[in-house]
């Protein structure tokens, strides 16, 4: 379900509630799904369950998903939690991390931004 590159400067945590993150809005992940328990994931991922733990915690506080108990995890319907103002705060911290990692890498302003189109693609073909 998940991958975890041990290259990643990001910690597992955040890989795992990235790869969630990335599944529900490639619509890989419908509303209702349901994941792992976080021992089942841990199991899976082969890594400790209180990194599940807290990449889980992360996502239930996001409102991606919730944990019944005693039934499991799911996927929650999509909703718009923060402010205008505090998503264009978002996106400009990662738009400016984003070009501060790849204006070194040599390519020209034309190729970064076909590929930044090719991988934001499957993400607005999808029905809100």
């Amino acid at each position: 379900m998940i991958q975890i590159v041990t290259g990643d400067a990001r910690p597992i945590f955040r890989q795992i509630a990235d790869g969630i993150r990335m599944k529900v809005a490639t619509g890989e992940l419908l509303p209702g799904a349901r994941l792992p328990s976080v021992r089942g994931l841990a199991l899976q991922l082969t890594i400790n369950t209180t990194t599940v733990a807290k990449a889980y915690g992360e996502l239930a506080s996001e409102g991606v998903i919730e944990s019944r108990q005693g039934v499991g995890v799911f996927v929650l319907e999509p909703r718009q939690r923060l402010s205008d103002p505090e998503r264009e705060r978002r996106l400009a911290e990662a738009l400016q991390i984003f070009v501060s990692s790849v204006v070194s890498l040599g390519f020209d302003a034309k190729e970064i931004e076909a590929r930044l189109a090719q991988e934001l693609e499957p993400l607005i073909l999808r029905d809100p």
